[in-house]
């Protein structure tokens, strides 16, 4: 039973990636990663979520939510830089983990993050699908029911999006990289627009009271009510302190991404140097855009009034203002393009790793002769979350996303002190300040963001970690990489 807690060395993961079959290409740099991480966290989050959460858990104070999740994230993100400076390999967290808590709990991370990840990107697809097509009604074109609208037999804008994206990350690395800046230059800038044009439609009046008083309310009854609420006994609440937290909860899922910059660590060219620039950065960038838009958002127009599907573009037409609704609609097209881009990205390579390993069929780690990429992982994640966004009506699985990045989040910053202790020879580019101190606040404050999760969501993700288990003794155990060499 001990050999599940085997560890990989740093070393042997570094060599598996000279490898010829199964070596990537450094072509990113510095200013790739920070792009990447812009790419995928301005997104769902700032598009979709804000409004939803300022009127049903925290009103005005939803920045101070933002400002929490940042705070959680940074913490992480500070113990993500350290690992991916020192062991620049593709994988990120299930890597991470491999080298120093063991195979099985690096298997654990990694399913999780085909949770996060593979779902995101389906969900991202159904709500690009769902901006392109108001979009087009908008010009006059509009597309039949039974393949785009709300409830489709084939959901076809979001098939198209994810094949199209999954062609653009088996051409190349940095093909992806240069469409990326690209498209987060145009969301950018509409997220700037958004800010500067709402300073001149707030209204003093909508801030109060800033903090709304605490109260019962639909949307935390039952078992949406955040677990830590129930397992003390409290009555389940919306809005004042408590609401702050549990929106915190829910907007973190507008944060996801910057560890999808270390998942392309084998893929930079100095990755001691700019993974954790890239990291830190994309997180501020982000940071600062989201305090900036959830204020000028609940000021333009009173909370209770926000919308669920597009709070930034119906805020503007409530105050008369519809051509700045439609560059928003087509800043958000632009936001989810590259969430999903950079989710199958960060899914495929995380597949790629844990093939490479053994711990599922080793051919799917081959790298395409041409194009230096795992194509066929890409292809495989690319079919799945076709298949996803366009058969099944996804609902809001935010949270179910959340809970999987928070655990691994966990892992992580409990991977840093494991490290410091097992390796300290280790020469380390960057160093997470004050440890351990430093990652027990990262380890506490993401349970405690898990906690504010509702009860369905810590039900559905504790079944898909059974099946996982499942896999794992079925399959990974038996063929893995790590047990041959090491019996």
């Amino acid at each position: 039973m001990m050999g599940i807690f085997r560890t990989k060395s740093i070393e042997d993961s570094i060599r598996d990636t000279e490898e010829p079959d199964h070596r990537l290409r450094r072509n990113l740099n510095a200013l790739d990663l920070t792009v990447f991480g812009v790419g995928v966290i301005v997104g769902t989050g700032i598009f979709v979520l804000t409004g939803r959460v300022a009127r049903d858990l925290a009103g005005p104070a939803v920045a101070l939510s933002f400002v929490v999740a940042a705070v959680v994230c940074t913490l992480a993100a500070l113990c993500y830089a350290e690992f991916a400076s020192t062991i620049p390999v593709a994988g990120s967290a299930y890597t991470f983990s491999f080298a120093t808590i063991g195979e099985f709990p690096a298997w654990i991370i990694g399913w999780d993050l085909m949770l996060e990840m593979a779902l995101g990107a389906a969900v991202v697809a159904v709500g690009w699908s769902g901006y392109f097509t108001s979009l087009l009604s908008t010009a006059g074109v509009h597309l039949p029911d039974t393949i785009a609208g709300d409830n489709p037999i084939v959901n076809l804008p979001a098939v198209a999006i994810v094949l199209i994206l999954t062609v653009v990350l088996v051409l190349g690395i940095k093909l992806s990289s240069r469409v990326n800046l690209v498209v987060v230059t145009i969301k950018v800038a509409v997220v700037l627009l958004v800010i500067f044009a709402g300073l001149f439609f707030i209204e003093a009046a909508n801030y109060t009271p800033f903090i709304p008083p605490a109260r019962s309310t639909p949307e935390v009854e039952g078992l949406t009510a955040p677990l830590i609420q129930v397992l003390f006994g409290i009555t389940p609440v919306a809005y004042g302190v408590l609401g702050i937290f549990s929106a915190a909860a829910i907007v973190f899922f507008a944060y996801i991404g910057f560890d999808v910059v270390a998942t392309a660590a084998e893929e930079t060219r100095n990755p001691q140097r700019d993974l954790p620039r890239g990291i830190i950065g994309s997180l501020v960038i982000c940071t600062i855009l989201y305090v900036g838009v959830s204020l000028v958002v609940v000021g333009m127009e009173p909370y209770s009034r926000l919308s669920e599907a597009a709070p930034l573009a119906d805020a503007f037409r409530a105050v008369g203002q519809p051509w700045i609704a439609g560059l928003i609609s087509i800043g958000a097209i632009a936001g989810l393009t590259t969430v999903v881009m950079i989710l199958m990205l960060g899914q495929s390579r995380i597949l790629f790793a844990m093939s490479r390993d053994g711990l599922l069929p080793k051919g799917l780690a081959q790298v395409h002769p041409t194009f230096g990429t795992p194509a066929r992982t890409t292809v495989i994640i690319g079919a799945a979350t076709a298949v996803l966004a366009g058969l099944i009506p996804l609902s809001a699985l935010a949270e179910l996303v959340n809970i999987g990045t928070l655990f691994a989040f966990v892992v992580v910053s409990i991977g840093i002190v494991v490290l410091r202790r097992t390796r300290p020879d280790l020469p380390r580019a960057f160093r997470t300040p004050l440890v351990p101190v430093l990652p027990a606040l990262s380890v506490l404050a993401c349970l405690y963001l898990m906690l504010n999760l509702p009860v369905e969501t810590w039900l559905r993700f504790v079944v898909w970690m059974i099946i996982g288990v499942a896999i794992f003794f079925l399959y990974g155990h038996r063929h893995s990489r790590a047990a041959r060499d090491r019996p």
